[in-house]
């Protein structure tokens, strides 16, 4: 990856998540996380504003930037027990749509390939396309299913007449065979789009979404129990997609396309951390954070708490299934202080 294609931060100041160490992706150490960010929202079709994403997920935090976040349910640090470092953003021109996603996918390519997962901060969610397209390089193509939160299924033929916009990246993603249809999974969608002949595609492909409804009456766990059956039936890895505007405007309104209805913070972060937990993580991106439209940064700590959500999953599930008995993993519904005396 040529080092000229990163910038430590196309906009803003030069801030790495929650102060973890820089790295770089010409010359990338032993790791086990690297951010990586999009700051790109050419693909938007209402509100823009993504593009600060990045850099909001990266500093929207009340706590010093000292690489140190230890989780209160998990009893996990995942910024100390994982190796983790930033390489900075994606140098990706307005303008230049398939010249920042071609970039984009070979500085995922390049974490992934390195053993590390890539844990992109979006940008809209054009980025999930070659986010996702970068790890199945890596994994195998067509071995990677997606677990997408969203509002919006993303699943049109063409935005505005382009192949690419953020209404796209999972037809894309389909279309070229990176990800299986039947290994497809969306939770959350609501209101008034796709239309039925998209829908139809989706039902084609034999994608599994999730609506609000049934998410409402059925409940969210049972809901990711199902998921997670097809997640991992004839994959080897799973890629986690989460747009901000799955949560409800009302706690999230710094994004695009703001959808009434949606889970609560709350739900996402558990699910989040569920799924980090229990599946075999290969590549997570955060995306539609617009820090434009946010309110007193609400939606920037959410977006950061996904993140370090995941982390921490990902931190214990690797305790969990090393089973030292120095080192047990705790399960996050037990008493806060037991065993800790």
């Amino acid at each position: 990856m040529p080092e000229p294609e990163m910038t430590p931060a196309m906009y803003g100041p030069d801030i790495t998540f929650a102060g973890v160490p820089r790295t770089s992706l010409s010359e990338l150490p032993e790791l086990d996380i690297v951010f990586v960010g999009a700051p790109f929202d050419g693909g938007t079709s209402h509100r823009p504003g993504t593009r600060f994403g990045p850099q909001a997920i990266r500093g929207t935090d009340y706590l010093p930037h000292d690489a140190s976040r230890p989780h209160l349910a998990l009893g996990v640090d995942p910024l100390q027990e994982l190796r983790v470092a930033d390489a900075g953003d994606v140098v990706m021109p307005s303008g230049e749509t398939e010249k920042s996603l071609k970039r984009l996918e070979d500085a995922v390519l390049a974490v992934a390939a390195s053993g590390a997962i890539p844990v992109i901060l979006g940008g809209d969610h054009t980025v999930t396309f070659p986010d996702a397209t970068g790890v199945a390089r890596h994994v195998g193509w067509g071995r990677v299913s997606l677990i997408h939160f969203d509002a919006h299924a993303d699943t049109g033929d063409t935005q505005w007449g382009s192949l690419y916009g953020h209404g796209t990246p999972m037809r894309r993603l389909i279309e070229s065979g990176a990800v299986r249809g039947d290994r497809f999974l969306q939770i959350g969608l609501r209101g008034y789009w796709p239309e039925p002949p998209t829908l139809a595609w989706m039902a084609e492909q034999r994608m599994r979404s999730f609506e609000m409804t049934e998410v409402v009456t059925r409940g969210l766990d049972a809901c990711l129990t199902e998921a997670f059956e097809i997640a991992v039936d004839d994959c080897n890895a799973v890629f986690l997609s989460v747009d901000v505007d799955v949560v409800d405007p009302g706690m999230a309104p710094g994004t695009g396309t703001p959808e009434p209805g949606g889970l609560t913070g709350r739900q996402l972060l558990d699910a989040v951390r569920r799924i980090a937990m229990e599946l075999p993580l290969a590549g997570i991106d955060v995306v539609e954070v617009a820090p434009p439209y946010d309110h007193a940064e609400v939606t920037g700590f959410l977006a950061n708490r996904v993140v370090l959500e995941a982390l921490s999953g990902v931190a214990w599930r690797r305790r969990s299934l090393a089973a030292d008995p120095a080192r047990p993993a705790r399960r996050p519904e037990s008493p806060l202080l037991d065993g800790r005396g």
